[in-house]
């Protein structure tokens, strides 16, 4: 290919390439003999669902994380987790800057979409910024979790701290702890703050983004100094948890089913829950003991994922927010959508919808064939689907049973889960200016 022709590849192909190099590349170090504890080579549909799970840091797996991959296919897992829940561009952006390299504009304005920064200036800066703050958020992570896993495991403890520190702030829900209990996750730390808050906490970091965070760091506790999205993102994120903290606490673990659980260990479930169905993909409790209520609000949490340019999934808490901000404005009859003394563009509401409209469509089409192809209940089908396209990686634990055509389809909800709705349309768009004139304008009647 000429540079000529690579000059003219997009920002949004870029990254939906990058993506599915690492991807590859990914599925052909998880087939090699060396990455399973058996030592047989992993076929290659195992190994590409494995791969695109870490990269799209979603968590569903065919094979057990510790069962079935040695040290080294744990350590390929590892870094396709790191390297996905950064971004590719992000990781390209950061050899750049170690080895010297000079930056220039295209590669700027490819970095500024990946993260879904505001504005191209100070985008490098940014990035040294995003790699001091993980290091910095998964090294304090990995050291408290030691402090319980070591005296457990031993030296091996370290590496759980790590890996699990890392899968947590990515938001991939990847763990080690089907050493007695096969695809357990950490329902055997249900009543362990110690686990549970870093685990908590490092989620919560990874999925509000890397603008929030930047913003945060510049302004400190002065609220009002906030950019507009940066206020967004942490009231909407503040209500998603909040709020399904408390219908789980007053109404789903106050079922007979959880007699067995005192007050504090279901104030850790409810909180636990609401915070990793959204974007990470770990859980405490047997979610197939849940009530269908419940497993319908954990489904409309897992599509709403986290916040734009951050580690996690979804169509993003911003898209929910502008939507219902709308609604609010149509019932108050207003002109224009506005919050917190701001107006929102007209624009954004056109992306928001659209990217709700194009979550729905592949989450509800997937769900009906994987019924078709398997035979599956709808409850178990619009659960999978939901997890995979938010990129959460919870299951009712159905995913090792499915068919090769249904592992196909959570492949593709998966990769357009991470990478994007907005990011996809770019991609195959045409890319043409549209011509200045418009049509005539005629109103039509809805509702």
């Amino acid at each position: 290919m000429s540079f000529s022709k690579l000059s003219r590849i997009r920002p949004a192909q870029i990254i939906i390439f990058g993506f599915l190099i690492l991807i590859l590349t990914g599925s052909f170090l998880l087939m090699l003999p060396i990455s399973s504890k058996s030592g047989e080579m992993t076929s290659f549909s195992d190994a590409l669902f494995t791969a695109t799970s870490a990269t799209c840091v979603t968590g569903l797996v065919v094979f057990d994380t510790f069962q079935h991959w040695s040290l080294f296919g744990q350590a390929v897992i590892l870094l396709l987790i790191q390297i996905g829940g950064m971004g590719v561009v992000t990781m390209a952006v950061a050899i750049f800057i170690i080895s010297g390299k000079k930056i220039g504009l295209r590669q700027r304005f490819v970095m500024q979409e990946s993260i879904s920064a505001p504005q191209m200036g100070g985008i490098i800066r940014m990035t040294g910024f995003i790699l001091r703050a993980t290091l910095c958020f998964e090294g304090i992570g990995a050291l408290i979790l030691a402090i319980r896993f070591c005296p457990k495991m031993g030296l091996s403890g370290i590496w759980y701290a790590i890996f699990h520190s890392i899968s947590a702030f990515c938001n991939a829900g990847f763990d080690l702890m089907g050493k007695e209990s096969p695809f357990s996750s950490l329902t055997g730390y249900a009543s362990d703050p110690l686990i549970q808050l870093p685990i908590i906490l490092l989620i919560v970091i990874g999925g509000i983004g890397f603008y929030v965070w930047s913003d945060i760091r510049q302004n400190k506790w002065h609220i009002h100094r906030y950019h507009f999205q940066t206020k967004l993102v942490l009231f909407t994120s503040l209500l998603l948890i909040l709020l399904p903290s408390l219908y789980l606490f007053f109404f789903e673990f106050s079922r007979p089913e959880w007699a067995g659980m005192g007050i504090l260990d279901r104030i850790w479930a409810s909180l636990f829950q609401a915070v990793t169905v959204r974007t990470a993909g770990f859980n405490t409790v047997n979610l197939a003991a849940f009530h269908s209520v419940s497993l319908l609000l954990l489904i409309l949490l897992m599509l709403v994922g986290g916040s734009p340019g951050s580690t996690a999934g979804g169509f993003k808490t911003t898209s929910l927010a502008v939507v219902l901000l709308c609604l609010r404005s149509v019932f108050k009859k207003q002109a224009n959508i506005e919050v917190f003394h701001r107006r929102i563009p007209s624009e954004t509401l056109r992306n928001a919808v659209t990217l709700l409209t194009l979550y729905i469509i592949l989450f509800l089409t997937g769900s009906a064939l994987l019924c078709l192809i398997d035979g599956i209940s709808l409850r178990d089908a619009l659960f999978e689907c939901a997890s995979a396209i938010g990129t959460v990686g919870l299951s009712l634990g159905i995913t090792s049973t499915l068919s090769l055509p249904s592992h196909l389809i959570l492949i593709a909800l998966m990769y357009f889960g991470r990478v994007g709705g907005l990011t996809m349309l770019y991609a195959v768009s045409s890319g043409h200016t549209p011509a200045p004139s418009q049509m005539p304008q005629e109103k039509i009647s809805v509702g």
